[in-house]
């Protein structure tokens, strides 16, 4: 069944002028608060702004940077050394069209990366981004984040949960600003990007460092 877009719904009613005028009023409103966020925002302050509000984000739980450190890790190595591009973690903000985000780790391809400047604070979308999932970022995370990225053409984004130990994966469908349904990666599991040739690794290397360590040496054996 066909579900009109909000745009063609707006266009449904006899007051859409209004109604659009009304949105361009308040989006203009939030550009102004969008640069006092960009004057107030500090290395030293993991915030983002989403949908016009300034979300800032609490200490994360061990299990939450242990993960990001061991995947950010095997991510670094196996792309430098098939000199993919580059990656980044925490603090790597990305400017899309409304939001500002600063995702937990990101992937930007070989030709993305090479037009960034050393003085560069805010970048474009990346190819691939993770989150790890926690209890007050996760209907984000799912939600807001994932429509965002999709809508601005990232192709790959996982997020990893460390409580259940388990990684989804979402792939940008063909010419679409959506997702395929989650690929959903168990512990024991091998999982396998798309966007990034050849790095395939086991759902528990993110977790364990012991798996993480016999991970990493299989990666640099594939130089």
């Amino acid at each position: 069944m066909y579900t009109p877009s909000l745009a063609e719904q707006i266009l449904e009613r006899p007051d859409a002028v209004i109604q659009l005028q009304t949105i361009q009023n308040a989006l203009e409103d939030e550009k102004k608060r969008r640069q006092q966020f960009y004057d107030w925002v500090t290395e030293d302050v993991k915030a983002e702004f989403i949908n016009g509000q300034i979300v800032i984000h609490s200490p994360v739980w061990k299990q939450h940077w242990s993960a990001s450190d061991l995947l950010s890790t095997l991510l670094s190595v196996y792309a430098r050394i098939k000199k993919l591009g580059q990656v980044g973690t925490e603090k790597v903000m990305i400017a899309l069209t409304r939001n500002d985000y600063e995702p937990d780790i990101v992937f930007f391809s070989k030709e993305k990366a090479d037009t960034f400047t050393d003085d560069q604070v805010l970048f474009p979308a990346p190819d691939f981004i993770v989150e790890i999932l926690s209890k007050k970022t996760a209907s984000t995370d799912r939600g807001t984040k994932k429509d965002d990225y999709a809508a601005h053409g990232v192709q790959e984004y996982w997020i990893v949960d460390p409580v259940k130990q388990r990684i989804e994966q979402y792939i940008l469908a063909t010419a679409s600003t959506e997702y395929f349904p989650a690929k959903i990666h168990q512990y024991g599991e091998v999982i396998e990007s798309v966007v990034i040739p050849g790095f395939s690794i086991p759902v528990k290397a993110v977790f364990e460092e012991a798996a993480n360590l016999e991970a990493l040496q299989d990666l640099m054996k594939s130089q």
